[in-house]
């Protein structure tokens, strides 16, 4: 089976300010965010192929970080949607009408804002994908969370239930163009605010393997991420 990468940069990062997207500010060392997200997955030889999903108005700026970086496996530049589903969904139909394509391909879908994402979080996704349909990356929670009404706490649960989602999320191609075939044809489509959950919303039979993430393996949010 065939791992791809998938690359979601197609937001505006709004949080961040200003008028460049955050996926093309700067690190520390002059790259971008973005560039440091392809690195990563370019360099990780469990990794066939890389997609960058790019909000419409900055291809070009991806165009130009490309002919600027030695990339190998970087084939597809798909353009973004006005939502995150819709990006995703955009990737899975261009794999899904690839006539070149490989059907038992696995998509890992991968927010550019998280640079960081190490080499065995990235292996150790794409080995679980050989014996699972969907798997995610999540951390433990840490801090005491609080369910809220009218800014009232109404329930303290226990945290050790709890873990933190992270990026990437792996599926087969199959099952992931099968749970948006659903959202697609729902007329009451719910708020789902990852990949992950769509897959669980609608193929609740579905199992997802947790790979333990790393703190490392942040979303850049804030200007103060960046620094």
């Amino acid at each position: 089976m065939r791992n791809i990468a998938v690359i979601l940069a197609g937001g505006i990062g709004s949080r961040v300010g200003g008028e460049t997207p955050k996926q093309l500010l700067p690190l520390a060392d002059g790259r971008s965010i973005l560039e440091h997200s392809i690195d990563a997955f370019e360099a990780s030889p469990s990794i066939d192929e890389i997609a960058v999903v790019m909000h419409p108005d900055h291809i070009s700026s991806l165009q130009k970080l490309c002919r600027s970086n030695s990339w190998q496996k970087l084939t597809k530049i798909i353009p973004g949607g006005a939502e995150r589903w819709e990006s995703s969904y955009n990737a899975i139909k261009a794999y899904m009408t690839d006539k070149t394509a490989n059907k038992e391909i696995s998509l890992l879908l991968h927010d550019a804002a998280r640079p960081f994402v190490s080499q065995r979080i990235i292996a150790d996704v794409c080995q679980a994908l050989e014996t699972h349909e969907a798997v995610t990356v999540a951390v433990p929670v840490t801090d005491t969370l609080y369910r809220t009404e009218d800014n009232q706490v109404q329930e303290i649960p226990d945290r050790k239930a709890f873990m933190r989602a992270q990026t990437p999320q792996a599926f087969h191609l199959s099952t992931i163009a099968e749970a948006f075939r659903h959202l697609k044809n729902d007329d009451n489509r719910p708020s789902i605010t990852d990949d992950i959950g769509i897959v669980h919303h609608y193929l609740p039979g579905t199992s997802v393997y947790i790979v333990p993430g790393e703190e490392t393996n942040k979303k850049i949010t804030y200007p103060e991420d960046i620094k």
